[in-house]
């Protein structure tokens, strides 16, 4: 570098690079960055230190310091094309997430290399490639039998082809005039629709196709496809029957349900991550304006936590995130999402639950949160939450709102002392 014409020619190079480079220590302090980095990092910092790799992607990929401090090796890759989601503004769906791929190299104890660069229509047409793929595999190899059955409005069974019998261990002649959600126990957790929502979205739209666990008659889970279309006789504007549709499905074998654990769940603590959260969100948001079904949020904040990472250090304070979640996990009912929203603020997702239910919840979660010891060598430690609830209902059925409204409430539990549920004045206790 003692060559002038060699430092401009290296200074040209980070000018001009399509890709964005970075160096920085362990701790993710920046001491060099190129202009194509900084277009990707200082929207992502927002108020946050945009000086500090690990501070700027907080809100976005979290788990950027976990990997980098377990890393034990003296030099050698961190992450390789780690894919990072990044959504500035949840509900705002004029245009896709971006998404950067991040490689962290380390070339010495207290030295690291990063390079950052957008991936977000390569992200895009793989998604439809494995959407269309996986139509065609379950159309022509992987379908193990259809069964056909015709049901009323109210859902009870017309008829069934022999075909049940045998996908699901029940006599197609024994369930006529049974409901079909008691046969074939449609209500399972997780979210999906009931049989009656479905029924009337494909009264509405000519069908409706939804997947997930199905029980057969002896207890035994398999994974089913169901497919609801609307008939109508001559002159009627309403459905007078619907056809049913069952197909037997193998489920994704044990690689893809790491990758779908890899792009849904956050690195650190097991939870949703942001981008799942934010999916499953619009998810029901279009529930709520098709069928009017409650969904509330409830945002977590830790008390303090900056002064736990400060006083403890980061790995003790990912022992603590770990726990909290784990307590969490054990209080959200079977449909509800849990997810990490970046640093010490997590998210529960709450369908079909109103404000009063979702208050009560709250304050079930933050009694577990204040019951959390972890032991350290400098004694017991533990934390606070502060917590706060919206409703769509409240929020016109708008995301932005929502969240707003939630983060307001969560702001407000914060001035009034922390470690509590703020309660709107119509439902203080």
């Amino acid at each position: 570098m003692a060559d002038p014409s060699s430092e401009e020619r290296l200074l040209e190079f980070l000018y001009a690079c399509p890709v964005g480079l970075i160096e920085c220590d362990a701790a993710g302090e920046i001491g060099m960055m190129n202009p194509h980095a900084m277009q990707h990092l200082l929207p992502l910092a927002g108020p946050r230190d945009a000086s500090n790799l690990f501070s700027a992607f907080e809100q976005h990929a979290p788990e950027l310091r976990s990997m980098t401090t377990a890393f034990t090796a003296a030099t050698g890759r961190i992450c390789d094309g780690h894919r990072i989601f990044v959504e500035l503004g949840i509900g705002r769906h004029t245009a896709p997430p971006t998404v950067l791929s991040c490689t962290i190299m380390k070339l010495a104890a207290d030295r690291l290399m990063v390079t950052l660069s957008d991936i977000s229509q390569q992200v895009a047409q793989e998604q439809r490639l494995r959407q269309a793929d996986t139509w065609f595999a379950t159309l022509l190899d992987g379908v193990n039998g259809y069964a056909a059955l015709t049901i009323n409005p109210d859902g009870e069974i017309a008829s069934a082809d022999t075909c049940l019998t045998v996908q699901t261990g029940h006599d197609h002649h024994d369930v006529t005039g049974h409901n079909l959600a008691d046969v074939l126990s449609t209500d399972a957790p997780g979210g999906d629709l009931r049989l009656d929502e479905q029924l009337l979205i494909a009264g509405r739209e000519g069908w409706h196709l939804q997947e997930g666990w199905q029980q057969r008659a002896d207890g035994e889970r398999y994974w089913c496809q169901r497919l609801v279309v609307a008939r109508s006789s001559s002159g009627d504007t309403r459905p007078t029957k619907f056809s049913v549709i069952l197909r037997d499905v193998p489920r994704r074998d044990a690689v893809t349900e790491d990758l779908r654990r890899l792009l849904t769940c956050d690195h650190l603590t097991g939870a949703a991550n942001r981008r799942h959260f934010s999916q499953v969100l619009t998810r029901e948001q279009g529930r709520w304006r098709e069928l009017r079904q409650p969904m509330a949020l409830i945002v977590l904040d830790l008390d303090h936590f900056k002064a736990v990472n400060d006083t403890y250090g980061h790995p003790l304070g990912d022992t603590l995130l770990c726990r909290v979640t784990e307590a969490c996990k054990n209080l959200i009912p079977p449909y509800g999402l849990l997810a990490r929203l970046g640093g010490e603020e997590f998210g529960v997702l709450l369908p079909r639950y109103d404000l009063d239910q979702s208050l009560r919840l709250a304050e079930e979660l933050c009694a577990a949160v204040a019951a959390i010891v972890v032991e350290t060598p400098r004694g017991a430690l533990q934390v606070t939450a502060s917590l706060g609830c919206a409703t769509l209902d409240e929020a016109d059925g708008a995301i932005d709102t929502l969240m707003t409204l939630a983060d307001k409430r969560l702001y407000a539990a914060k001035h009034a002392g922390r470690n509590q549920v703020f309660r709107p004045q119509s439902n203080a206790a």
